[in-house]
């Protein structure tokens, strides 16, 4: 048995209607279910899925970790970051392990990381 892929990640918010609209202004454009005032909202990503569901705000959590998507451009993801006044944790730049990104944390606290394999041009 071999695992082939990851289908979706869940991450939590306490505000839907922030959450949709932050990732609907990075190019988050495809959502097949949910919206604004929905518990749940599901982003279509390629094959796979960012879901999003909502949570009481008695409900916290700490750094869990970093959700990791390939772009095509990392450089007008960021310029589209600080077009929307965000303010990533790094600018973009070239990785010893053969990436350009830059890390961002969504109004949750969700760090998120906008990469791109060195040397794709597609």
């Amino acid at each position: 048995m071999i695992i082939e892929s990851i289908s979706a990640i869940t991450i939590a918010t306490h505000d839907m209607a922030r959450a949709v609209a932050f990732y609907r202004t990075l190019g988050f454009d495809d959502v097949p279910y949910g919206d604004t005032d929905a518990p749940f909202t599901t982003f279509r990503i390629g094959a796979g899925y960012l879901n999003l569901i909502a949570v009481p705000e008695n409900k916290q959590w700490n750094w869990w970790g970093r959700i990791i998507f390939h772009v095509s451009d990392v450089d007008a993801v960021y310029a589209k970051a600080l077009a929307a006044g965000f303010i990533p944790s790094t600018t973009p730049r070239d990785a010893e392990w053969g990436e350009r990104y830059f890390h961002l944390s969504d109004p949750d606290g969700h760090e998120l990381s906008f990469a791109r394999p060195l040397g794709k041009t597609s």
